[in-house]
């Protein structure tokens, strides 16, 4: 509902679809379940500054989830390579992610591609937004974002790049913050700060233990502590896995300042 347009060949989507929900069928045994989502999202500057290639403005999320095989890092970084392919002999080409690569940069595009082994995979496809069509009465004012009052927030996130943004990004906001690059290491500064973390801001998908197994053991030590869920999962295809329930406070990455610092207030004054 609300979805902005984008202006490209509807053939081009159609390729999209076809070679994601391919390979999304391709990475699940048996039976399983693949998601296609739509939309509006914006970029600022803060999120792009640690992404090559990425630039700030308007577009629309395609997202194709899979709750399949997954992937590990190593094969995450070659799938885009053309000919590259963890099929057998004579199943894949290996063009099919090269051709949706290619097609998302034509259009001055990009792509984020999610998955954890045995944990499933999420492909982000940002298209921009065309700006001929944007609606009567937008303006480019900014309004002020919602700021902290001094509130204690613990930040855990095992991707050191993100780690560091949202750490930043939460402290011009006005809240003290605390970041953790592992569960392990989050429940320690709980322990140490007990009553004194209003809010934990948590990846859902982690090595040790997952965001909600976190949030738990946290609430164990501190029962007043709230929390907000993040991941590059959409929150669809995470809450088919049970992991989450359906309602919980959720941020998708990637996320833009404006979107954290609503977020994090919501999360914070909710009852």
């Amino acid at each position: 509902s609300g979805l902005w347009p984008v202006k490209m060949d509807p053939g081009q989507i159609d390729q999209i679809l076809v070679n994601l929900c391919v390979n999304a069928r391709d990475a699940i045994a048996g039976v399983g379940k693949v998601s296609i989502e739509t939309s509006n999202a914006t970029l600022d500057e803060a999120y792009c500054g640690e992404r090559p290639g990425f630039v700030p403005g308007e577009y629309v999320l395609l997202a194709v989830s899979d709750d399949g095989c997954g992937m590990d890092k190593d094969t995450c970084e070659k799938i885009f390579e053309p000919f590259f392919t963890t099929k057998g002999l004579h199943e894949g080409t290996g063009l099919g992610l090269a051709t949706v690569y290619g097609i998302v940069k034509q259009n001055d595009g990009f792509i984020n591609v999610y998955s954890e082994p045995g944990r499933g995979t999420t492909f982000k496809i940002y298209l921009p937004r065309h700006a001929s069509e944007a609606k009567e009465g937008e303006t480019n004012g900014k309004a002020p974002l919602p700021a902290g009052k001094g509130e204690s927030v613990l930040f855990v996130e095992d991707d050191a790049s993100i780690l560091l943004l949202g750490r930043q990004m939460l402290d011009s906001l006005g809240y003290r913050v605390f970041a953790a690059s592992s569960p392990a290491q989050a429940l320690d500064i709980v322990r140490e700060r007990q009553g004194a973390i209003d809010l934990l801001i948590t990846d859902v998908v982690m090595p040790e233990m997952n965001g909600r197994e976190l949030a738990e053991r946290a609430r164990a030590i501190h029962p007043a502590i709230k929390t907000l869920f993040m991941s590059g999962y959409t929150a669809n295809a995470i809450a088919h896995r049970g992991v989450l329930d359906p309602g919980v406070h959720f941020i998708p990455k990637p996320f833009s300042k404006v979107e954290m610092a609503a977020k994090v207030r919501e999360a914070i004054e909710a009852q």
